[in-house]
């Protein structure tokens, strides 16, 4: 389903990445799948969000076998809007690996918040269409759906070249859990340190799959930054830039080195506090291996906005953003 694309950037680092499928179902022409399960994957039923891992039969449609592990595929709700006219796609991580839940590239999976708020002019309760309408879904029943989605938020050509940095929030988890559940499947050849973000304990997804993941595989580290509360291992509330910094000794080797590749997929915003962090904890050499800066901001780290990137903070090809 995909071949290497020719990679002329000879940088040490840089990835060859794969040419992927995109679009092989069109929102003009979606196809018919079905509900396959549903449950929460929070860590408990007292999170403060609702979360679901949705799994979607596409066999028999031109999804099966038809995505790889780091894209995206859309859903249309059912009914019309306000306005009467349909509902426009959305776009949803893929949870799954390349091969899917079950091995045959027939399931694929999404990890979807209920989107539940008030309106802050008329206080009405606001619902959102799409995650609501999927989280609803019943087992067998039908969904309409399209993709896959995203070519650049993927494995390298070949993964066992690098390692991997890999940091979360929210669903944000989702092709992350597709990521390593790939490299699980050739023998995880890399390391991988999978950092994950949570208003509270309760609210980490696929929690105990990653705590056993971390216990199969030596070269898989599981780190959790909690924001709202303290837990075991944490003394002060942290975000996922204050894991990193907190965990800098550990890290350290694994920054400097030229295999290294950083994904981060979360809630737009997350990001620059990422590049902060980073421009605290690298020398500029190592820094310059991830972001390019514009001369007049380097020294005042403090007064990043995220309106600077991707002009005045630019991301090397050795970093994956996925924001949303």
């Amino acid at each position: 389903m995909s071949t290497a694309e020719t990679n002329t950037d000879t940088t040490p680092g840089i990835p060859e990445m794969p040419e992927v499928t995109q679009h092989l179902v069109k929102p003009n022409d979606p196809v018919v799948a079905k509900i396959h399960s549903t449950r929460i994957c929070t860590a408990s039923r007292k999170a403060a969000g609702f979360v679901r891992h949705i799994e979607i039969d596409v066999s028999g449609t031109a999804l099966e076998n038809g995505w790889v592990a780091g894209q995206s595929f859309g859903v249309i709700p059912a009914g019309e809007t306000d306005a009467g006219k349909p509902h426009k796609l959305r776009l949803y991580s893929i949870a799954s690996p390349t091969r899917g839940e079950t091995g045959d590239g027939t399931i694929l999976s999404t990890t979807t918040k209920r989107l539940i708020d008030e309106d802050w002019d008329d206080h009405r309760l606001r619902l959102g269409t799409c995650s609501n309408y999927l989280c609803d879904l019943q087992p067998g029943e039908p969904v309409y759906i399209t993709g896959p989605a995203g070519k650049r938020f993927v494995l390298p050509s070949d993964p066992a070249k690098h390692d991997y940095l890999f940091i979360a929030t929210g669903t944000g988890i989702a092709p992350f859990r597709a990521l390593t559940s790939d490299l699980i499947a050739l023998g995880m050849p890399s390391r991988v340190d999978l950092v994950m973000g949570a208003p509270y304990a309760t609210d980490l997804l696929y929690h105990e799959q990653m705590l056993g993941w971390q216990n199969e595989h030596a070269n898989f580290t599981y780190r959790t930054a909690i924001s709202r509360h303290l837990v075991e291992g944490q003394s002060r509330k942290l975000y996922v830039q204050d894991r990193l910094s907190e965990d800098a000794g550990e890290l350290a080797g694994m920054l400097a080195s030229d295999r290294t590749l950083i994904y981060i997929c979360g809630i737009a915003g997350m990001e620059i506090g990422i590049f902060q962090t980073l421009a605290r904890m690298l020398p500029p050499e190592q820094l310059a291996q991830y972001l390019t800066l514009e001369p007049d901001i380097a020294g005042d780290i403090d007064s990043w906005e995220r309106r600077m990137i991707p002009r005045a903070i630019k991301p090397t090809k050795r970093v994956f953003l996925e924001v949303y």
